[in-house]
């Protein structure tokens, strides 16, 4: 039975159980943070986002298992025919919205199929850390090399970052820092990075003293800006009511030490996103800030777990990529954790395989999938590379 289950859950066992740690705090907390959602969008039934999170959570880990069967080599050869169908979605995606005239910000990202949408630039994070994990592993023999993936890099991904900037900005941002990292990690040259962080710096500046110049239509420069402004000198909406934020920050406030218990928060009927974005503080309010911390210790576990799979891989391509896809991970579970306590401007990510499922939540298992056939791949190396080991038998005679 145990060599069955080893041969389907292939790869890094630590890695599994955190997976299932994540997933049973998944259930728990989606399902307390949702009973306003259920009375409003599910006629009162409070199961009906349990379900449907068992649904995705089951979908999720159907993904992963059917990616790690597939070998690394196929995301090398591909990852360019990735980019150009990622790039071909957000360009669908903007004409669809635009043609539909919808006001909705989640409609704004999302490409509608015959039956069932998603989020391209959910898939834009794991097709840029390939493709650039593709360029930078065949770039290492000479600085020229690297200096020329560098350009390409920036181009592709600056593209691709553009086009998401048109309806995400915070995601934008996550992947294109993501990738910077990636390039450093790679000894492309600190000066390109350098340049690139301050080419970077100097947009933001432009987008937040230009804003009000632009028609409401163009990007998301004016939320860009209306979010920053809520950081420094606060939130205009404090004068209607209380904000998201204020009842994150009373969440985390109310949670103390040990929180209030499963199924006691309180602040959850009160917020709009406390089952997505700020599902972290509702997860505070019920378990405390000992309970807190161990959620975020098992990120930083999955972060340790990436190196340790990094120092094993014997090529660069799955080392890059692997590297790239933890990364981005813990960067937006970071973020979601920071924008709970009020560390950050509020941004729109969800905590990574924790948050109410959705494209993003199939796309964490894509990259978990992606990983796990990196570790089961190392596994599998590691066991051809071990030498045979020669025992003389003794005869009759020796043994007695």
């Amino acid at each position: 039975m145990e060599r069955k289950l080893t041969k389907i859950f292939k790869g890094d066992l630590t890695l599994w159980v955190i997976l299932i740690l994540l997933s049973l705090i998944s259930l728990v907390i989606v399902y307390s943070a949702t009973g306003k959602l259920a009375y409003r969008e599910a006629g009162g039934d409070t199961l009906h986002y349990l379900i449907r999170q068992v649904g995705f959570i089951l979908g999720g880990i159907a993904i992963m298992l059917l990616l790690i069967n597939i070998p690394v080599v196929v995301y090398f050869k591909l990852s360019p025919v990735f980019v150009g169908i990622t790039i071909l979605a957000l360009i669908v995606a903007i004409i669809q919205y635009k043609l539909t005239g919808n006001a909705d910000k989640e409609t704004s990202r999302s490409l509608n199929m015959p039956f069932f949408s998603f989020q391209p630039a959910e898939m834009a994070k794991i097709v840029l850390v390939m493709y650039a994990s593709r360029l930078l592993s065949k770039a290492q023999r000479t600085e020229e090399e690297l200096k020329n993936a560098f350009f390409w890099i920036t181009g592709v991904s600056g593209a691709v970052c553009f086009l998401i900037f048109m309806s995400n900005f915070s995601t934008a941002a996550l992947i294109f820092f993501t990738i910077m990292i990636l390039m450093l990690i790679a000894r492309v040259s600190f000066k390109y990075i350098l340049s690139l962080v301050g080419i970077g710096a100097l947009m933001v500046v432009l987008i937040y003293f230009t804003a009000d110049f632009f028609p409401e239509s163009v990007g998301r420069v004016h939320t860009v800006k209306g979010r920053i402004d809520d950081f420094l000198k606060g939130d205009n909406d404090e004068t209607k009511g209380t904000t998201q934020a204020d009842y994150a920050r009373l969440a985390i406030f109310e949670g103390g030490m040990f929180g209030k218990g499963p199924g006691n928060s309180e602040v959850s009927n009160y917020m709009e996103a406390g089952y997505n974005d700020f599902i972290y503080a509702i997860f505070v309010e019920e378990y405390g800030f000992i309970g807190g911390a161990g959620l975020a210790l098992l990120y930083l576990i999955l972060l340790f777990r990436g190196v340790i799979i990094v120092r094993r891989c014997d090529r660069t391509f799955p080392a890059f990529m692997v590297t790239g896809l933890v990364l981005l991970m813990i960067f937006q579970a970071f973020i979601n954790m920071a924008v709970s306590v009020g560390a950050v401007p509020v941004t729109g990510q969800p905590l990574p395989w924790v948050s109410m499922g959705g494209s993003s939540m199939l796309f964490t298992a894509a990259s978990f999938g992606i990983i796990l056939a990196v570790s089961a791949n190392n596994q599998k190396n590691k066991i051809a590379a071990e030498p045979l080991v020669v025992v003389d038998i003794p005869n009759e005679d020796q043994a007695l």
